[in-house]
């Protein structure tokens, strides 16, 4: 990972910290390296993180991470208090998006959090300059499938969803989304 992939990650990151409660369980899709989880260590508990990319399982006192894909690479029968999507829903084919939602709540405590981070749509061509430039590395971006921030909200629908934020940032080139868990006989 090059510097500006880094320095983006953690812009992401941060961002999304400021939904995480101390001690929370983090099931993090996408994980990477397991940085994330470095970086909030002394706030969550013990935390699981699920990547394609990694060739092993890793283990450490704060998280395991698991080679694959969610869920199938997932410890089954194990809930958290946050799930995180950081870059990752726009690499998700649209025929498997409604099935992750249906996951992503069968993961999830009751009330639980899912924190979700996407591009807008000019960030493709900010991305592919950068690429060229071999500034950044490892991008993917054939795998975006066209994803728009507005499709966001219509995946992640109640009655399991309820949104409590949703805010742009790095001057619009990218999107948060806060979900929470919520039970489908509930009103809401």
């Amino acid at each position: 990972m090059k510097g500006l992939d880094r320095y983006l990650q953690n812009v992401r990151i941060k961002k999304a910290a400021s939904f995480i409660k101390k001690n929370d369980t983090v099931l993090d899709i996408g994980s990477v390296d397991g940085v994330m989880f470095e970086k909030w260590r002394g706030i969550i508990g013990k935390s699981i993180g699920i990547d394609p990319t990694l060739k092993s399982k890793i283990e450490t006192d704060l998280y395991t991470l698991y080679p694959g894909y969610f869920p199938e690479a997932c410890p089954q029968n194990q809930t958290f208090d946050a799930i995180t999507l950081l870059a990752v829903l726009e690499h998700i084919p649209t025929n498997a998006q409604a099935q992750l939602a249906l996951d992503c709540h069968k993961f999830l405590k009751p009330g639980g959090r899912l924190i979700i981070t996407v591009p807008s749509p000019q960030v493709d061509t900010v991305l592919a300059i950068l690429l060229k430039l071999k500034l950044i590395e490892g991008m993917s971006l054939e795998e975006h499938y066209g994803y728009k921030p507005e499709h966001t909200e219509k995946i992640f629908t109640k009655p399991e969803f309820k949104l409590l934020h949703k805010e742009t940032f790095q001057f619009g080139l990218n999107n948060l989304f806060v979900f929470e868990r919520v039970e489908p006989n509930m009103n809401n």
